[in-house]
């Protein structure tokens, strides 16, 4: 690597921690976008690297959380045994399919993920509604958690854009709550994903059936570089999300997030 290329990964890494731990969306969602479109890297070995650096970036916003005790442990109790199963399904699907057309799904993904952001910010400024008793059982959590297992498998991602909105809206948890149960949950379902991911990078073919080329080498090499600065920024975003209002940060990332999705899909 250059320099160059040094520095700007650090920085990435950062930036992608601190604004996954800030919002409860996970560093990989911006690392993933980052890497394919502006770097030029693969879209299996982008996700390859991410799912690495999400196991740095949930673990060190976890440790806040807990310092904030915002962790329902009951709840991620209930999500992590069908996360762990759907992500290694999620892995193997995304396996199955070329990197343009994970590229095209990616994007089309960061879709819902604008318009749930621009939905909370709109919501963030209307009146508090009195907050509903919490509905926690068996069938939603895990329902949940599998549905956040599988997509995080799929795309590489932390899962949180996923679970975030589902355990607001049928299990009416708090947001700050929701968050740290994401943190939580892919503290342990990320690694196996991760490893179920980069052990296969090396099978991986294109759609002649000619091998991409990718190594394992590779995706630790990547997030080697990411995981100090990513987990930094972690701890970082992940304390801010309990003492600073986050409505002008969702608008950088709706921003940012409009263009890779734009960059993706076309």
């Amino acid at each position: 690597m250059t320099p160059v290329e040094l520095v700007s990964l650090f920085a990435l890494g950062f930036f992608a921690g601190a604004l996954g731990g800030l919002v409860g969306v996970g560093g990989s969602i911006v690392i993933i976008p980052i890497l394919t479109l502006v770097m030029k890297y693969d879209q299996h070995l982008s996700q390859a690297t991410a799912m690495i650096i999400n196991i740095f970036v949930a673990g060190s916003a976890l440790l806040a959380h807990e310092r904030a005790r915002a962790v329902r442990w009951d709840v991620v109790g209930r999500m992590v045994p069908i996360g762990l199963i759907t992500i290694i399904v999620g892995v193997e699907a995304s396996n199955a399919l070329p990197g343009d057309m994970l590229t095209k799904i990616y994007g089309a993904f960061l879709l819902y993920v604008i318009a749930f952001n621009a939905v909370k910010l709109w919501e963030d400024r209307l009146p508090p509604e009195e907050p509903a008793p919490p509905r926690l059982g068996w069938w939603r959590t895990g329902m949940i958690g599998g549905l956040m297992g599988f997509v995080a498998g799929l795309l590489g991602i932390g899962g949180g854009p996923v679970n975030n909105p589902l355990l607001q809206r049928l299990c009416h948890l708090p947001l700050r709550d929701t968050i740290a149960v994401s943190s939580a949950v892919m503290s342990v379902t990320a690694m196996l994903g991760a490893l179920r991911k980069n052990l296969t990078l090396s099978q991986l073919t294109d759609a002649a059936g000619n091998s991409l080329g990718l190594t394992l080498q590779d995706s630790l090499a990547l997030a080697a570089v990411l995981a100090p600065t990513a987990t930094v920024g972690a701890l970082i975003g992940a304390g801010l999300t309990h003492r600073l209002p986050v409505g002008w940060v969702r608008v950088v990332f709706i921003v940012l997030m409009g263009w890779a999705s734009a960059r993706m899909l076309v």
